[in-house]
């Protein structure tokens, strides 16, 4: 390995929410016993050392004596650019076609107010990252789920038929698609996405891709951009990215959405710019170009072989100690998602004691229910391995069969 995967990073006192954030509610999990140090597996961030040069750009604009108003410079498109090439495949992207976003959250609202009105549906599959839920809701739409299902081999899929009724029965003509799948894990299929995309143009929705964890794939899966599946998929989508789950970057803030269609991109600028927040940070743009570069695609290869390995480990740990708990193996992100149901049901506990059970040995996961997942435990597996093995062994020797 090049870079570095293995330290433990001390990240208490340094304004990090997924160790300093204990017990504040909201989710968040309660402190371990004593005599029990806290893993932080529920936030979804990384617990890796950041790649050097994302630090050395950062320390070279710093070191610039002048932060007033700034313009993006070329170079940021064009890294953009660069990096969807070679990462994705992607052909055509221009720098017109790419526009800023505070976050992949702040950019689903904005198309959705460009497309919709208040209480108008917007169909999600869920499981259901819990961002999309708050922050649709709060916007004034409404969710209809259309609930993924698990295949004879466990994999998770979409429910097409369900799919075509929820969309023709309101009617529907907004829909957020969440490729990778957050919190599942699915990395779709070409085939998968065409099927999807046909479904949103025979009802004539504005599809809302969520490409977030579009770099964090594991090995033996590929990642296809929902724009580039059809001519028509790549008119009526609107693609949101950020160096954030890639890199780690969510604390410095910057998203950007990849918009082809003129028309859909000019409804959602218009959109984004009546709330007067969506603007560049000139340290997130240099945070951006440190890291989609040649070095920045290495460590992304290495994180994701670590990741697999991570995946492998707990994957297989689960199912041979953990009676009672199933999960579909992630192909892509660094979360399980793992249903407790047979267990609570042998044992005779909640989802609330088991949650508890966890935190107060030190494993910080979290509760799967804000996810739709009524007795669902999701976790993270970015941290070194040895501490994905320890927290396995806690809960395996004092919470699943103690």
């Amino acid at each position: 390995m090049t870079y570095d995967f293995e330290s433990i990073i001390d990240r208490h006192g340094q304004d990090a929410v997924a160790v300093d954030g204990l017990g504040h509610g909201g989710g968040a999990p309660e402190p371990p016993q004593p005599g029990c140090d806290f893993i932080p597996m529920w936030v979804a961030d990384m617990n890796f050392p950041v790649l050097p040069t994302i630090q050395d750009a950062l320390a070279a604009r710093i070191r610039e004596p002048h932060f007033g108003y700034f313009e993006p410079r070329d170079e940021y498109f064009q890294r953009i650019i660069d990096w969807q090439r070679d990462r994705h495949g992607v052909t055509g992207l221009r720098p017109e076609h790419i526009g800023y976003e505070n976050g992949v959250l702040g950019g689903l609202v904005s198309t959705l107010r460009a497309f919709a009105q208040p209480g108008d549906a917007v169909l999600v599959h869920s499981p259901t990252y819990i961002g999309f839920t708050s922050s649709i809701e709060n916007a004034g739409f409404r969710i209809v789920h259309s609930p993924l299902m698990r295949d004879e081999a466990g994999v998770w899929r979409m429910d097409f038929d369900d799919m075509e009724r929820k969309l023709a029965a309101e009617p529907i003509h907004a829909a957020v698609f969440c490729s990778p799948h957050n919190p599942c894990g699915r990395v779709w299929e070409r085939f998968e996405i065409e099927r999807a995309m046909e479904l949103y143009a025979r009802h004539d929705c504005v599809v809302i891709s969520d490409e977030i964890w579009s770099d964090i794939i594991l090995p033996a899966h590929t990642h296809v951009p929902t724009q580039s599946v059809s001519e028509d998929a790549r008119r009526r989508t609107v693609a949101l990215y950020a160096p954030s789950k890639t890199f780690n970057l969510a604390g410095l803030v910057g998203s950007y959405h990849i918009i082809y269609d003129g028309y859909l991109r000019d409804r959602v600028r218009a959109a984004a710019s009546k709330a007067h927040y969506n603007e560049m940070n000139v340290l997130s743009m240099h945070a951006l170009m440190g890291a989609y570069r040649p070095e920045g695609g290495l460590w992304v290869d290495e994180l994701c072989q670590v990741l697999g390995e991570n995946v492998d480990v707990a994957y297989d740990f689960i199912r041979e100690r953990f009676a009672g708990v199933e999960l579909a193996k992630p192909e892509g992100t660094y979360m399980l998602f793992l249903d407790c149901t047979g267990w609570l049901a042998e044992h005779g506990r909640d989802i609330d004691w088991l949650l508890r059970a966890g935190w107060r040995v030190g494993v910080g996961w979290q509760d799967g229910r804000p996810f739709h997942g009524p007795r669902s435990i999701r976790m993270n597996l970015a941290l070194p391995k040895s501490r994905v093995e320890d927290a396995l062994d806690r809960l395996d020797r004092l919470v699943f069969n103690a």
